[in-house]
């Protein structure tokens, strides 16, 4: 009966984990760092997966923590966070109370399962840990490192009990013996070899040899009586544990056997290769049972069911799949976790996130629900940057497979593949009128696309190897490149032309981004530094300093009084805040534990949305900031002096409120221009209407961010011709514009 219970059990988890869950659910809020509202995706699996004792839980070790499931539900049961870095290892206690977890933070972590507390931080490692393990009876906890040591510990107290020799060369490199007494660990001094180890003494027992390279996972028969060892050589090998005589060899991997399990009655062992498959074996007559497929990449570790009826696996490919571990019938494949993001892109509105991977997809979130609403699928290659049309449209994906693909931002519909590129398409942008998008490629071109006709009419070359990114000014007239020969080129968005070279970083220039108001750009770059550059005399303002690893995205708030900027390598994860007025850093932002890769402030909102390589998307909410002053100036100025002669021509105030403003005309044409201002950003459109009331001219100015539009060169310019391209004549005419649920209609005077 009991039998029949278990399996059961089994079958249910099958069939009901891992369903795509709604992240609306308030897992999105556990964990969550000081100064985040929200996280979308779970992160990577950077560990193992274990089953507990009874059954009941899985835990997966990840890039952000530790996921509990219920694997009657498939429900997430918790999320236990507290380690900096990626879990590398978990495994649960004998009585399945306790939960212990190693890093590469250094650290290993006990937990109490039912509460999530922690019980210990066990320091004094040296370096990554890579493999945690209880004894028998629980008392004891061995972790593994890089670095030729296996520490002891007693779980209890957390206290070191020392260590022994051996160099762990993967998460399942560390066993104990069923009764408790040796401890088995791969060795790759001066040959391959497995050394076994009475714990309690630390002596030396034996020492199994014969495999031709590493040795990559090791474990012992449930009786104690063979151990099997996973090698680089491609083979695995049962060892007599009491004799230490090689018993068999079993062949028919392709590549590195990378995990070995026993069944729990012993009867056969799985075993994982990085040429992706998994087989089985008879372990009493050395025959292969069958292979199972369906892994895109390394299969890295194995575990059994307790009653021996499922098998699951994990890969590098970030799946676990289950198994029928009798028929070896694929039942089911979790996919709930990501994997490292490389760009992050808000839609013009602000309802949605897009999110490039190195997965090769595309995945889009919902901001206010935080619903995963789709993932695009059609690249080839690494994703590397996304980016929406002015007016949320279209979505724009560059990928390493030479291509940018555009997809239909509603339906997620692919409309065009744009083939010109030969090499890596590693960062694209769109003008702020939508009519071009720049691509920058590794084949040591930039290219400018019209989007009414997907051709590229200018093809800028010239400006050494490797272009890092690109940005358009607000007015669309500049682009700007980073190059990896340490400068910024800016370019005649029109003619293509190179306009003017900024010098002044000392390596690679990463990512770039305007002010709101176009008299700044900011620059991001490996030489760990920021600078601020005034965009009307190519002078460098500021240098931002203080990150620990290079810049990897810089980005302003919408009102341009905070420049966001991330970084990665050197243990610096960190998002931090600079006031643009006075170069000051505001504050760090920390919670992601692998390197940031993409900064997206969300359009009129101080929320700033995160991507990582730890799979994960932060929304953190920012707080607004107020110059000396009391006013909410747009524009960057030195610290003690005014703002520049470019600010102060183009805006001075972040606008309360919607309005039409007077036109002023030419007084010797009917040319007239129509400013205004908006409070908010949104989709404006002009009417010009006739003294009858019949339409004109009707302008769509696209999506504007909040803003004054008073000058010349920012208010909306009407030639004085009607829809059919003629002159209109001389008098009065009325304009509507129309900006989201806004109306407003004033007269003016066109001509003389």
């Amino acid at each position: 009966m009991k039998y029949i219970r278990l399996t059961t059990l089994y079958l249910v988890l099958v069939s009901a984990l891992f369903v795509q869950s709604s992240f609306a659910r308030d897992y999105t809020r556990w964990g969550l760092p000081e100064g985040a509202r929200a996280r979308f995706g779970k992160g990577r699996i950077t560990g193992n997966i274990a089953l507990s004792p009874d059954g009941k839980l899985m835990a997966v070790g990840n890039s952000i923590g530790i996921w509990l499931y219920d694997t009657n539900t498939g429900a997430e049961v918790s999320l236990f966070t507290g380690h900096k870095r990626g879990v590398t290892s978990v495994a649960f206690s004998p009585d399945g109370d306790i939960l212990a977890s190693g890093s590469d933070d250094w650290t290993v972590r006990l937990w109490d399962v039912q509460s999530g507390e922690t019980l210990q931080i066990l320091w004094g490692h040296e370096t990554d840990v890579v493999s945690v393990t209880f004894s028998p009876d629980g008392s004891t906890l061995a972790s593994g490192t890089w670095r030729n040591r296996i520490w002891l510990w007693d779980v209890q107290t957390g206290r070191d009990k020392g260590f022994v020799s051996g160099l762990i060369v993967s998460v399942t490199g560390v066993a104990f013996s069923p009764d408790g007494f040796t401890l088995a660990t791969p060795v790759v001094y001066f040959g391959e070899t497995i050394q076994l180890w009475n714990y309690r003494t630390r002596k030396q027992l034996k020492t199994f040899e014969g495999h031709k390279s590493s040795i990559y996972s090791v474990a012992f028969s449930p009786d104690g009586s063979l151990l099997a060892s996973g090698s680089g050589d491609k083979t695995i090998r049962l060892w007599d544990t009491q004799t230490g005589e090689h018993r068999r060899t079993f062949l028919g991997h392709t590549s590195a056997v990378a995990s070995v399990a026993f069944s729990p009655d012993g009867s056969m062992l799985a075993s994982g290769g990085s040429d992706t498959t998994i087989r089985l074996w008879d372990t009493r007559t050395g025959e292969h049972v069958r292979t199972l497929r369906g892994h895109t990449t390394e299969v890295d570790f194995l575990v059994f069911s307790p009653n021996g009826d499922l098998l699951a696996s994990q890969s590098h490919d970030n799946t676990i799949r289950f198994w029928n571990a009798r028929t070896g019938e694929h039942l089911q494949t979790h996919r709930a976790h990501g994997n490292e993001i490389t760009s992050v892109a808000t839609s013009p509105d602000g309802g949605t996130i897009a999110v490039g991977s190195r997965d090769r997809t595309i995945r889009v979130w919902d901001v206010h629900t935080g619903e995963h609403i789709r993932t695009l699928v059609g690249h080839s290659n690494i994703i590397s940057s996304v980016a929406f049309s002015p007016k949320g449209e279209i979505l724009a994906s560059a990928s390493w497979d030479d291509t940018i693909r555009l997809w239909d931002a509603q339906t997620g519909r692919s409309l065009h593949i744009l083939r010109a590129h030969w090499a890596d398409v590693t960062s694209i942008a769109f003008s702020p009128d939508g009519s071009m998008l720049a691509s920058r490629s590794r084949d040591n071109t930039i290219r400018l696309w019209d989007t009414q006709i997907w051709q590229s009419p200018h093809i800028l070359v010239g400006y050494g190897r490797d272009v890092d990114s690109v940005a358009f000014s607000p007015d669309g007239s500049t682009l700007a490149s980073g190059n990896s020969n340490d400068t910024i080129r800016l370019w005649d968005a029109r003619t293509g032309e190179h306009v003017q070279t900024l010098e002044g970083h000392t390596d690679d220039v990463r990512s770039l981004a305007y002010s709101p108001d176009g008299c700044t750009l900011a620059s991001g770059s490996r030489d760990y530094t920021i600078r601020l550059w005034d965009t009307r005399s190519g002078e460098q303002r500021q240098t931002l300093e203080g990150h620990g690893g290079p810049v990897t995205s810089v980005t302003f708030s919408p009102d341009g009084l905070i420049l966001a900027s991330g970084s990665r390598g050197n243990r610096d994860d960190t998002i931090r805040l600079w006031d643009t007025h006075s170069g000051k850093q505001r504050q760090t932002l920390e919670g992601h534990t692998g390197s940031v890769t993409s900064l997206a402030f969300l359009p009129d909102r101080f929320e700033l949305a995160s991507g990582s390589w730890d799979g994960t998307i932060l929304l953190w909410e920012i707080e607004r900031v107020a110059i000396p002053d009391g006013t909410k100036r747009i524009g960057v100025a030195d610290e003690g002096r005014q703002l520049s002669e470019c600010s102060r021509l183009v805006t001075a105030l972040v606008p309360t409120d919607t309005a039409l403003l007077p036109n002023y005309q030419n007084p010797f044409s009917q040319e007239t221009w129509i400013p205004y201002q908006l409070a908010h950003s949104a989709d404006v459109i002009l009417t010009i209407y006739d003294m009858t009331g019949h339409v004109v001219r009707t302008l769509a100015l696209g999506h504007q961010p909040a803003g004054a539009y008073q000058s010349r060169e920012r208010a909306a310019y009407w030639d004085g011709r009607n829809q059919q391209g003629e002159t209109v004549a001389n008098g009065v005419y009325f304009c509507t514009l129309r900006s989201g649920d806004f109306t407003s209609t004033r007269k003016m005077l066109v001509g003389k």
